[in-house]
């Protein structure tokens, strides 16, 4: 259920938050709750008594995704209202007369968990439109006002692109539409042995499971992830979430490109399902604090570690930058790691990041290089709430010094006679 027009949701006095009566939300709260209670009972009549009987297409695709949602193992799901806006729009097909209906545009906060994946709720953001129909509210759609829905969309959910197939590994489910089931089987098989090769190497607490999303195609991808389709071209994988930190983990869904992925070698998935892995049970120890060449460079690190491959190979881009006498001036910045942004930078960022990592693992030890990575995040509390760059850079100097005993300019030093020495050959 995506998202709303914003001028439908523009509506000045009409329009309730946070911090208003709550009473305006109840026929509205009690509605989505009764739809809450049909996905957890699997009642399919319960649930599509919620759809509006009128707005046929939608009606249609509802039907689609409480299938799938029975397919879930759903531990916990829940509607929270935090706004609406009243209005008269005639729906197209019922416009101008006395009786049309009266509609409302409703925001509200999607709470779900899966079992055996998520150990706190997922939070998604709904927007969706009621209608009135004889005292009694209906959904209609989650577009932008009309019965059928159309408009601006938002970010979807896997479960609204049609029909899903659940595939279940020893440590993974895997969620795909429009993908065949040996497929499936292959992407929980890859993760399936991701799951320990993380487990062997991160010692915290975390689930030891992974929830896998496999989309139809690379726009159906970009949609998910609620980006563009050439932000993610090349990207094999993704891994989603908010940062976490601060005692709450929240969930994490490895996104699979059905092009980029389906590319790569044996070796090539294994070392990118790592790579993912990795940021799913590092999650809830990184936070705003830890520098984006620690997080991604950690997780290449484990994916890359004991493959063999020579370095020269695991970062060729930076080696072309090395023997053209560029090395880099400094660890990259968070900003470099924007998939958004030139391809190059991006590929020598993730390299920068990995070789800055295997340096710590070699001479200070692997066990100093989670310290670092623990250290990093609890520096939260000393980096700037607005991003101000500095402060983030004292708080990573901090945790370098707490862990290796030196500070983060010795360090970039040391990191680039070690980009040298291995690169430059």
């Amino acid at each position: 259920m995506a998202a709303l027009t914003a001028g439908l949701l523009t509506c000045s006095a009409a329009c309730t938050g946070p911090g208003a009566d709550r009473d305006d939300h109840a026929p509205f709260q009690a509605l989505l709750d009764r739809q809450a209670e049909a996905v957890l009972d699997g009642d399919r009549g319960a649930y599509l008594a919620t759809v509006d009987p009128r707005a046929e297409r939608y009606r249609a695709a509802q039907r689609t995704v409480f299938r799938n949602l029975t397919r879930l193992p759903l531990a916990q799901w829940s509607y929270r209202v935090t706004a609406a806006g009243d209005g008269a729009f005639p729906l197209p097909d019922e416009a101008g007369g006395e009786g049309a209906p009266r509609r409302v545009a409703v925001r509200a906060e999607l709470r779900y968990r899966v079992r055996g994946y998520d150990t706190v709720p997922v939070r998604a953001e709904e927007y969706l439109t009621l209608t009135e129909r004889k005292g009694r509210w209906y959904v209609s759609s989650d577009g932008d006002g009309g019965g059928d829905g159309g408009g601006r969309r938002g970010t979807e959910q896997l479960w609204e692109q049609g029909e899903m197939t659940v595939v279940r590994g020893k440590r993974s489910l895997v969620l795909g539409v429009g993908r065949e089931k040996a497929a499936l089987r292959a992407l929980a098989a890859d993760a399936d042995r991701a799951v320990p090769r993380v487990a062997a190497v991160w010692p915290r607490e975390w689930p030891r499971r992974v929830l896998v999303q496999a989309p139809a195609t690379l726009e159906r991808m970009a949609a998910l992830l609620g980006g563009s389709a050439s932000t993610y071209r090349g990207v094999a994988a993704v891994t989603t979430g908010e940062v976490g930190g601060r005692g709450e983990a929240p969930a994490e869904r490895i996104v699979v490109n059905p092009q980029a992925y389906g590319l790569l070698s044996e070796e090539g998935r294994r070392i990118v399902m790592t790579h993912e892995t990795t940021h799913v049970a590092t999650r809830p120890h990184t936070t705003d604090a830890t520098p984006m060449w620690l997080s991604e460079g950690f997780a290449d690190w484990v994916g890359y570690r004991d493959t063999g491959r020579p370095p020269t190979r695991v970062a060729p881009r930076l080696t072309d930058a090395v023997r053209r006498d560029e090395v880099p001036r400094r660890l990259p910045s968070d900003e470099d790691f924007d998939f958004a942004g030139d391809a190059d930078r991006l590929a020598r960022a993730y390299e920068s990041g990995w070789l800055a990592c295997r340096l710590v693992a070699r001479e200070w030890g692997e066990e100093k290089l989670i310290e670092l990575y623990l250290a990093a995040a609890r520096g939260a509390d000393g980096a700037s709430d607005d991003g101000d760059a500095e402060a983030e850079e004292r708080a990573t100097d901090a945790a370098v010094r707490e862990t290796l005993g030196i500070g983060l300019e010795e360090l970039t030093a040391r990191w680039r006679d070690h980009v040298r020495e291995e690169l430059g050959g």
